[in-house]
């Protein structure tokens, strides 16, 4: 049986590499005069034309984007570097993924500044494919704003179920305070998203998310819709198309949370955890106090303690 790589070209593909894989496909690169770039998080970065790939350090994993994807994945990548033909063939070497199911994940957990945002959306087969055809990926792999937005826009007009719930500074740090934990934090708040898409498709048999603490303490904050269904936790959960595109819709809420406070406060909040975010916390802290700084921050972070203290 032959499963054909779609007639429209794919723009965007990403597969996992092993080191040496990695290696060789820069040597490959390197061969055919692509220009290489420093980026944050990659062992490299090239471009030629207007194709670019990117391998990431975590993984590694190799993203390729832009006019001549497919062509490169066809005749490059698959033959010289990764020994099979996987493109076309998702369907055959990963079922799982076109089968109905809840993908869950979150976005601002390593971020001071801005809400914890959980978002979760549901897939069957003709979803995944829809989703395979925007080019759904991993939002931590997408470092264009626009692009996440539009990304997230494409999810919605899918009529996909849906949920997203965003944990503001202020509710997060009561929560944390209560629960003492990040990841139980993050179980209550997974468990609401499961909850909710539970209403939306109760005929849904099972909710996949990433891998952040042992299954039975997500069991353990489930009511009972969510009790009914089949958990999966797992590693690179996210190169699954329901859980890339949870977190496409969390990052898109979180961004547009940053930026819209930031702008309310005449002050940029940058992401992560940096000097600049120090310095921004400093500014807040000048003109309001510490109350400030809670209302826009994550105060268990080290980060507070640093800003906080008396020079």
């Amino acid at each position: 049986m032959v499963f054909p790589v779609p007639d429209k070209a794919i723009t965007l593909y990403n597969t996992p590499l092993t080191a040496e894989q990695a290696a060789k496909l820069k040597r490959l690169l390197t061969g055919e005069g692509y220009k290489f770039e420093t980026r944050p998080y990659t062992l490299y970065f090239a471009q030629k034309d207007k194709l670019t790939i990117a391998v990431y350090e975590k993984g590694p994993k190799a993203v390729i984007q832009g006019r001549g994807t497919q062509e490169f994945v066809q005749f490059r990548l698959e033959p010289d570097i990764l020994g099979e033909a996987r493109l076309g063939y998702e369907e055959v070497l990963s079922p799982e993924m076109y089968e109905p199911h809840f993908g869950v994940d979150e976005s601002g957990k390593g971020d001071f500044f801005g809400p914890l945002v959980i978002a979760g959306v549901y897939v069957d087969r003709d979803l995944a494919r829809h989703f395979q055809d925007l080019g759904i990926t991993d939002s931590k792999r997408i470092t264009s704003d626009k692009r996440i937005r539009d990304l997230a826009e494409g999810i919605r007009r899918s009529r996909a179920a849906q949920s997203v719930v965003t944990i503001s500074p202020e509710r997060y740090n009561a929560l944390f305070a209560k629960i003492g934990n990040l990841n139980r934090l993050l179980a209550w708040g997974h468990a609401r998203i499961i909850e909710n898409l539970c209403e939306l498709r109760p005929d849904c048999p099972r909710a996949l998310s990433d891998k952040f603490a042992d299954v039975r303490v997500l069991e353990r904050a489930l009511m009972e819709k969510g009790r009914a269904i089949k958990l999966d936790q797992r590693t690179k959960a996210e190169s699954d198309f329901a859980v890339a595109a949870a977190s496409i819709l969390a990052r898109e809420k979180f961004i547009d949370w940053l930026d819209a406070t930031g702008r309310h406060l005449g002050v940029t909040l940058p992401r992560g955890v940096s000097a600049a975010v120090k310095d921004a916390a400093r500014t807040i802290v000048a003109r309001g106090g510490s109350e400030a700084l809670s209302a826009v921050a994550k105060m268990h972070f080290k980060t507070s303690a640093e800003v906080l203290k008396p020079s």
